[in-house]
């Protein structure tokens, strides 16, 4: 194994990511998450969207809920805009950064906000100008990176191609999303060699991994082993994908953070409180979810063999 970081910074998306594939949730049981998630040592909480909420039902309220959590001074709490008018609800709500998503894959892009790869650029563009006057940083997801749904394997070198059209769009930072789960540690290797050979820095890219076909974790692992330092989880494994069929979810955040820490890899997040956060999206949500920590309990719980 090469050797690792010695830190990876969390993004927990599960209030956003998370929750807009369940039946809508109140927005004071949204508001309740984020909060007990506030607590845990994450420094990034994805807090909610501004969409249309015949679009994406779930995500109605963002603005309640962004004037109802609890902030804590040291998190920044971030919502997804899916075009000019949605930043400027997101700007007016006091999100502290915006995100924006646009596919490798123009099927899946298309399915996903009806527009061109090219026009969602176009639109980034206006939205990256509202931020910069807000004085907010804007992020940009690739979705469907390591494969679409609906095209199946995506080139690396167009992932590499639509990163640079984004960094040259203006925005901060880039996220490479396994929409469905379709990345192996192969595919991780294979696109950030494309992003190198295209000249685009990788050190500070976020990598987004679903669990859909069990190589989430592995994932993360190939990343770290490339020098990546950046991920987003979700509480309890919670998330999808509503424009990608059959798109389980995320990676959970307690299972992430558990592997991290059992490497040595610091994150200044307290498991324990994390796997209360599971639970209680558990309650919330009213399913059982995928994460595997929140049940076995980390590995410093188990007995001492006899």
């Amino acid at each position: 194994m090469r050797d690792l970081p010695e830190w990876a910074s969390i993004r927990e998306v599960g209030p956003r990511d998370g929750l807009q594939n369940e039946d809508p949730v109140p927005v004071a049981d949204r508001v309740r998450l984020i909060d007990a998630l506030s607590g845990t040592g994450l420094r990034h909480i994805e807090a909610g969207a501004f969409v249309r909420p015949e679009a994406i039902p779930a995500m109605a309220g963002s603005d309640e809920v962004f004037g109802l959590i609890e902030r804590a001074p040291d998190v920044r709490y971030t919502a997804l805009v899916p075009n000019p008018h949605g930043a400027e609800r997101a700007i007016d709500a006091r999100a502290d950064a915006l995100e924006v998503v646009v596919s490798a894959s123009e099927t899946h892009n298309f399915k996903n906000v009806n527009r061109k790869i090219e026009e969602s650029v176009a639109g980034i563009v206006e939205i990256v100008a509202l931020a910069e006057d807000a004085d907010l940083p804007v992020e940009a997801v690739i979705s469907t990176a390591y494969g679409c749904p609906y095209e199946g394997d995506i080139a690396p070198d167009a992932v590499a191609e639509l990163a640079g059209q984004l960094l040259d769009a203006g925005v901060e930072s880039l996220c490479l999303g396994d929409t469905t789960g379709m990345g192996s540690p192969r595919r991780v290797d294979e696109v950030f060699d494309a992003l190198e050979a295209a000249g685009v820095p990788v050190a500070g890219v976020r990598l987004h991994f679903h669990d859909t076909r069990g190589s989430g974790l592995a994932n993360v692992l190939a990343a770290l082993e490339r020098g990546a330092t950046g991920f987003d989880a979700s509480i309890g494994g919670l998330g999808g994908c509503p424009y990608a069929p059959g798109a389980s979810g995320n990676i959970a955040t307690e299972d992430l953070v558990h592997m991290l820490h059992d490497m040595g890899v610091a994150t200044g997040i307290d498991l324990d409180a994390l796997i209360e956060c599971a639970l209680l999206a558990e309650k919330i949500v009213g399913r059982a979810l995928p994460g595997q920590v929140m049940r076995a309990g980390p590995r410093t719980r188990l007995a001492p063999a006899s």
